[in-house]
C-alpha cells in the first residue's frame, strides 16, 4: 500500500514545482514514462521532438515499484507523464491522480478497449494489465501515446502521425512473425509455463495455454498448493520446458522443477522472458520489437518450433 508519508511528500514536491514554467515550444517535449515498453513507444513516435525518461528500467517489476525523490522531481518538472494504468502501477496509482491535477498525465493503457481486456484473477473490477504481450493490443497503448503527444506539442502533429503510421507496420511485422513461428509449435506442446500470469494475452493471441506460478500480479501469493499442483500438471502432461521471467525472482520456478524431479520427470528451463520489463539499455531488446521478438523466438524455439537464429531479423543479442 502507498503511505501517507509517501503521498504528503509526492504532494509538497508537486506544490514545490507547480510554477515552473513550461518547458520552451522550441526545445524538447519533456516526456517522463514509468515503463520502458511506453517510454520506447514515446520515443518511437516523437522521435527528436521529445525527450524521454523511463522511470522503470531493465528488471524492475511494476506492480511493486513506489516512486522515488528523484521520480517526484522529473514528473512535477515534465511537459508530459505516461503511465500504464489497467492497475499495473498499484503502488502509484494515489500519486498520479494527484499529479494529474497539476500536470498532463496520461494513462495510455486505459484506451484499451474494454471488452478486448482479460478480467483481473484476483480483482472484480480490474483488468489484466499486460497488454504489451499482444502487438494487436499494444497498438491501442501506441495510438493513445501519439494522441497524447500531439495534445501536449500541436505543432509537430504530421511528424507523430507519420512516425506512428511506420511504427504500427512495423509492429504488423512483428505480429506475423510471432504467428509465423508459433504455428510451428506441436500442438501437445502448446503450453507455456512461467513465473506469473503475465502471458494471457500472447496465449490467446497465438493459441498456447498459459500456466503462471503467481496471479496476473507478482505481489500475489504463489503458495504450495498451487507449486503442487503445477508439479502434478507438468509430471501428468509430460511438460518437458518451463520459463523463467527477467523481472521476476526464480526461486518458485526452480521449486517447481525440484518437485517435478522428485517424481522422476525432468524439466529444463527453456529461456528468460521479458514479462514486465524489457532488456539492457542500449540493446534491440531493449525496444518493444525486440523485446517481443526475443519473447517470442525463444518461446516458440524451446517448445518444438523451427526459428530463425537471431529472431525476426537476427538482431537477437545472444542468437538463439
Amino acid at each position: 500500500m502507498v503511505t501517507r508519508r509517501t503521498i504528503l511528500l509526492g504532494l509538497g514536491a508537486m506544490t514545490a514545482f507547480a510554477a515552473l514554467p513550461a518547458r520552451a515550444a522550441e526545445g524538447p517535449l519533456s516526456v517522463v514514462a514509468t515503463t520502458g515498453m511506453i517510454a520506447d513507444a514515446a520515443r518511437q513516435i516523437g522521435g527528436a521532438e521529445v525527450l524521454v525518461q523511463a522511470l522503470m528500467g531493465p528488471g524492475v517489476d511494476p506492480h511493486s515499484y513506489r516512486q522515488t525523490r528523484s521520480d517526484i522531481a522529473a514528473m512535477t518538472r515534465a511537459g508530459l507523464v505516461l503511465w500504464h494504468g489497467l492497475y499495473l502501477e498499484a503502488q502509484m496509482e494515489d500519486f498520479f491522480h494527484a499529479l494529474a491535477r497539476k500536470r498532463d498525465v496520461v494513462a495510455v493503457a486505459d484506451a484499451t478497449p474494454k471488452d478486448l481486456l482479460r478480467h483481473h484473477d484476483d480483482y472484480a473490477d480490474k483488468y489484466d494489465p499486460h497488454v504489451w504481450m499482444s502487438p494487436e493490443m499494444w497498438k491501442h497503448v501506441v495510438r493513445e501515446v501519439a494522441r497524447a503527444l500531439t495534445a501536449a506539442r500541436p505543432a509537430a502533429a504530421e511528424l507523430f502521425a507519420s512516425n506512428l503510421e511506420r511504427h504500427l507496420g512495423e509492429i504488423d511485422r512483428l505480429s506475423a512473425y510471432g504467428r509465423r513461428i508459433a504455428a510451428g509449435v506441436p500442438e501437445g506442446n502448446r503450453v507455456l509455463v512461467t513465473a506469473h500470469d503475465a502471458f494471457g494475452y500472447f496465449g490467446r493471441d497465438y493459441g498456447f495455454e498459459v500456466l503462471g506460478i503467481q496471479g496476473i500480479s507478482t505481489q500475489s501469493e504463489a503458495g504450495l498448493n498451487r507449486i503442487g499442483a503445477l508439479v502434478d500438471v507438468l509430471v501428468d502432461r509430460k511438460i518437458g520446458a518451463v520459463f523463467v521471467e527477467t523481472s521476476v525472482a526464480d526461486r518458485n520456478m526452480r521449486a517447481l522443477i525440484e518437485g517435478a524431479a522428485a517424481k522422476g520427470h525432468q524439466v529444463v528451463i527453456g529461456g528468460e522472458l521479458f514479462s514486465d520489463a524489457m532488456g539492457a539499455t542500449g540493446t534491440y531488446e531493449a525496444t518493444y520489437i525486440g523485446m517481443l521478438d526475443h519473447n517470442f523466438t525463444v518461446i516458440a524455439g524451446a517448445l518444438g518450433a523451427d526459428v530463425p537464429e537471431g529472431g525476426m531479423d537476427g538482431k537477437l543479442s545472444a542468437g538463439i
